[in-house]
Order: structure tokens, then sequence, then C-alpha cells
């Protein structure tokens, strides 16, 4: 035999007993990643304003058959607008093999960051966003490549945060719906 098909061999045995050694295992837990892009509407009472959006953030979690809760945090980025949210989310999925559809909700805080906002002589005016509690609901599939230690998620989510800052020049407080497309890769323990 030569020394390529010896490691592939090794390889294969490998990741089949790494596998093996989850497979028995009620409860995965797990810390991953995502990036998302999408959109972003400010609910204002004299106007709205929407603006692309991208997102980076970080998850921990635990995944059970039907069922899945985890700890998030998020970075928004707009031309306008950037801020943190940290949310805890749950998750119920439909029991399959390979791709596994789910819904969600979660529940937490948008927190630090900045808005810029032009005012009627058109120059642009900064403002601290303020902590306040959010919202956001999600739709999704969960990608398990069997022979792999990973999962990898695509979802729809729309976050949706009450008064994130106060504009002192009319007293607007407005609010802010998040949503767009996310791309997770979850590291199974």
């Amino acid at each position: 035999m030569k020394i390529n098909s010896i490691s592939l061999i090794s390889v294969v045995s490998l990741l089949s007993c790494v596998a093996d050694a989850n497979a028995g295992a009620l409860a995965d837990f797990y810390v991953g990643g995502m990036v998302g892009a999408g959109g972003q509407t400010m609910f204002a009472s004299h106007k709205n304003e929407t603006d692309s959006t991208t997102m980076v953030g970080a998850i921990a979690g635990i995944d059970i058959p039907v069922f899945r809760a985890e700890v998030e945090y998020n970075y928004f980025d707009s031309s306008e607008l950037s801020t943190n949210a940290a949310m805890v989310n749950a998750y119920a999925k439909m029991a399959s093999t390979v791709i596994m559809p789910y819904i969600g909700g979660g529940i937490g805080m948008v927190f630090g960051g900045e808005q810029s906002v032009k005012n009627a002589a058109g120059t642009k005016s900064n403002y601290s966003v303020k902590s306040t509690a959010a919202y956001q609901a999600m739709l999704g599939v969960t990608i398990d490549p069997v022979v792999i230690p990973f999962k990898f998620d695509i979802e729809g989510r729309a976050l949706y945060a009450p008064d994130i800052y106060e504009n002192p020049e009319n007293g607007t407080k407005p609010d802010m719906l998040q949503y767009g497309i996310r791309a997770k890769a979850r590291f199974i323990f």
C-alpha cells in the first residue's frame, strides 16, 4: 500500500470515530460565528429611513433533538448606524437527518454605538445609541454534514428595538427594524 492510501484510510477512520463519539449524546454544545446582510429601517414620527446593513456575530449554545437555545452577540453597521446587540434565543426544529428547518425567537438588548442624522440644514449630528430592549424572530434551515463536527445555518431574521436614541432637536425617539439573511457556522463539541 502506498503512503497516500494509508493516509486516506486513517483520515476517514478518524472522522468516523469523531462522528460516532458524539452520536449517542442527548445534547450538543456548540460555539460559532455568523455573518449577514440586509436592511434597516428607522421609524420616526416625521419620516422613515431605510438603509442597507451588514452584521457579524458570535454564538454559543446547546442543541437537543427538537429544541435549541443560544446566546449571541451581534455588531450591526450601516452608513448611518453602528450598534451592538446581545440576545438569548430559543429555536424549535423539525427532526431530520441532513437538512432541518427551524423557527425561533429571541429577546435581549441593543447597546452602545452611534447614529448619524442629517438635520434640516443638511449637517450631520451624531447621537449615542442608548441601551434598550430588542426582540427578534428567525426562520431557517440547518445543514448537518454527518462526518464533520460542524453544522451550518442559513436563516432569515428580523430584529426590532424601540426608542434606540433621542433626537434633541425634534424630540423623536426612532424605533429600529433590522432584517436580512444570515449564515452561521457552529462547531459541535
